[in-house]
């Protein structure tokens, strides 16, 4: 729907923009004349109501005159600078909690065409630990988020007793690769969130998240922990989910170690255990990404397919 809603607010654009130049250059010079020839008739008696009235602008043109240039401002903001975004999964917790909505900086990965995503002109490209919006490569209708783990030519790898990530950079020539990245992690502790129990693990829960207290506990719930991860330059907390174990058979060509292509990258959840991601369905190619979260400018609290219960203005601001 995010293609669509695009293509329409361009074709809406081009239309009202080309009535509005169309009234501004040649109807409006029509109504001049008309107006100059009713005066001369009259004898120059008549006042500018009556002129109004001789030369009025037709109710088609004068909604145009107004809703053109809102449009162009959307348009120009929402394609190039910056679009606004829902976040609906529990996917990027606790960095990103269900009922945030983001700021994504769209130029951040290149200027691309509104409609079909094709760049423009390059202004950089994502490094390790950023937050990025892609459109998922099994369905591009989709907006996903996730954290930039792996660039092109890194052997990601991901243990799934450990829950930790390595990364050898420059892999992709088939020869040795470069040392590791230095990513560390900080002691494992008890998280202030709880997770209501699916039935099923590794997809994206987009419910069932809840702030309990430490020194209480949620019937049904269990107690997640967190834990930092130091990704290159960028420390950021991640979450586990104790009793969930990955499947590792239905890992992304069935192993648990891949080397990104060219021209693509390797995304993960900072939810370890609730994140559908690179580690089951692939790579995302460059032409995918939408551009970098960079803030959060409002959030409620609310659970998927609930109304807001309250608004958290604590977390307005940058996200890490």
């Amino acid at each position: 729907m995010a293609n669509m809603f695009a293509l329409i607010l361009v074709i809406a654009t081009l239309v009202t923009g080309v009535l509005w130049c169309l009234d501004k250059f040649v109807f409006a010079a029509k109504r001049r004349e008309k107006r100059a020839a009713a005066q001369a008739a009259a004898g120059n008696s008549l006042d500018k109501a009556a002129l109004a009235r001789v030369g009025a602008k037709p109710g088609l043109l004068e909604t145009t005159a107004s809703v053109f240039p809102v449009l162009a401002v959307v348009l120009i903001v929402r394609s190039f600078i910056f679009e606004p975004f829902q976040i609906p999964s529990g996917s990027m917790m606790p960095t990103l909690l269900i009922g945030d909505f983001i700021l994504v900086e769209k130029y951040a990965y290149g200027i691309k065409d509104p409609v079909y995503q094709k760049t423009l002109i390059e202004t950089g490209h994502p490094e390790r630990g950023d937050i990025a919006v892609f459109k998922y490569p099994g369905d591009p209708q989709l907006d996903y988020i996730k954290r930039v783990v792996g660039l092109p030519g890194d052997r990601v790898s991901y243990d799934p007793i450990a829950k930790e990530v390595t990364v050898e950079p420059n892999c992709s020539s088939g020869q040795a690769c470069d040392d590791p990245l230095p990513i560390t992690y900080s002691n494992i502790e008890p998280s202030v969130f709880e997770q209501v129990i699916p039935s099923y693990y590794n997809a994206e829960a987009a419910s069932g998240f809840y702030q309990v207290p430490l020194d209480q506990s949620m019937d049904g719930a269990e107690r997640m922990q967190q834990r930092s991860e130091t990704l290159g330059k960028v420390a950021h907390q991640i979450l586990i989910l104790p009793i969930a174990s990955d499947r590792v058979s239905e890992y992304y060509h069935n192993t648990h170690t891949w080397i990104v292509p060219p021209g693509h990258y390797f995304m993960m959840g900072d939810n370890r255990d609730n994140s559908a991601d690179s580690r089951y369905w692939g790579f995302v190619p460059e032409q995918n990404l939408v551009g970098k979260a960079v803030a959060i400018w409002m959030s409620f609290e609310k659970q998927q397919g609930e109304w807001p219960t309250g608004v958290r203005l604590n977390r307005i601001g940058g996200i890490h």
